[in-house]
C-alpha cells in the first residue's frame, strides 16, 4: 500500500501539481488537500503532511510544525519559498521547493520519512514536542512567564515541562540546556542572546 500524503496550501495549482507528480510517480498517494487549518488535522490517516506557509499568518509561522504535530504523528515537510526564514525552515522534517525536479519531490518525501521514523516519540526518554518548544525558549533566554503567554499556558505547566526536560537530558543549568539545544539541532548560534 502506497504511503498517504496530506496536503495544506491554499492555492489550487500547487495542490493540484503536487497531486500530480504523487500520481504520476506512485510511490505515493493524495489522501487529501485542506486550504487552512482551521478544521484540524484529527482525522486524517496521513504518512507525510506537506504544508504551505501561507496557510498562516506571518507571525504564526513559528510555530507551524508544533500545531500540526500536536494533531498527527506525521512526517512534515514544508514548501519552502525564498520567503521562508531558515529558522522556521529547520523545524520541519523536510522542505520542497516549487521548482523542484519531481524526482528530487519523491526522495525527500522519503528522506523525511526515514528521518521522521528514527526520531523518538513523546513517550520514552526522548523530548516530546512540547518539550523540545519549551528547551528553545529556555535557551533563547526567556522567562517562565514569558514561554507561559507565548504558548497560553500556565507557569506551572512551564515549570513542569522544565523538571521534565530536566530528568530526561539530566542538564540542570540553562547553558547546559543552550549548549544541548544547540548540539541538537533545535536552535542554531545566531537565536542565542
Amino acid at each position: 500500500m502506497s504511503k498517504q500524503i496530506l496536503l495544506v496550501t491554499p492555492s489550487a495549482i500547487v495542490a493540484r501539481g503536487l497531486e500530480q507528480v504523487f500520481r504520476d510517480l506512485g510511490e505515493f498517494e493524495v489522501c487529501g488537500i485542506l486550504t487552512d487549518l482551521s478544521g484540524g488535522l484529527r482525522g486524517w490517516e496521513a504518512d507525510v503532511v506537506i504544508v504551505d506557509p501561507e496557510v498562516v499568518d506571518f507571525a504564526s509561522r513559528s510555530q507551524l510544525k508544533v500545531r500540526i504535530s500536536d494533531s498527527t504523528d506525521a512526517a512534515v515537510l514544508v514548501l519552502a519559498s525564498p520567503s521562508l526564514e531558515e529558522e522556521v525552515q529547520k523545524q520541519f522534517d523536510g522542505a520542497i521547493g516549487l521548482y523542484d525536479a519531481p524526482t528530487t519531490i519523491i526522495r525527500k518525501v522519503r528522506e523525511a520519512l526515514e528521518g521522521h521514523s528514527d526520531v523518538p516519540k513523546s513517550e520514552g526518554e526522548g523530548l516530546s514536542l512540547r518539550e523540545k518548544e519549551i528547551l528553545i525558549c529556555v535557551a533563547k533566554g526567556m522567562l517562565n512567564k514569558e514561554i507561559a503567554d507565548l504558548y497560553n499556558i500556565s507557569i506551572h505547566t512551564v515549570i513542569t515541562h522544565r523538571k521534565n526536560i530536566t530528568r530526561k537530558t539530566g542538564i540542570k543549568t540553562v547553558a547546559g540546556l543552550t549548549v544541548y539545544a544547540l548540539l541538537n539541532n533545535l536552535i542554531d548560534m545566531n537565536s542565542v542572546d
